[in-house]
């Protein structure tokens, strides 16, 4: 037996709405697809906060996205982290090497 998330009156496991206030129910219906799209991948890459939010509000309706999501923001931000690490270590090797030209 399954309540209603809006009123909490008991409805049928597999209702598309309720009886009682007329509400949609979540995770009711064939409209909702989770294909764990490469594309969220992506876009998640490039935008990891986008990624790390899709990852929070999917992860109950769309597993399959939402991981995709989440993996693409992790590795976003670890590319992200490493590129900035190299740049600092080229920034210290370029000026101890004018620091040491200069002297």
């Amino acid at each position: 037996m399954a309540y209603c998330r809006n009123c909490g009156a008991p409805i049928a496991d597999q209702a598309v709405i309720c009886p009682r206030c007329g509400v949609a129910q979540s995770g009711s219906g064939g409209s909702l697809t989770d294909n764990g799209s490469l594309g969220w991948g992506v876009l998640s890459f490039f935008l990891p906060v986008v990624g790390l939010i899709l990852f929070l509000v999917w992860r109950e309706e769309k597993p399959k996205s939402a991981r995709v999501s989440g993996i693409g923001a992790l590795i976003g931000t670890g590319v992200s982290v490493l590129l900035s690490i190299g740049a600092m270590v080229l920034y210290v090797v370029a000026f101890a090497a004018a620091v040491s030209v200069a002297m």
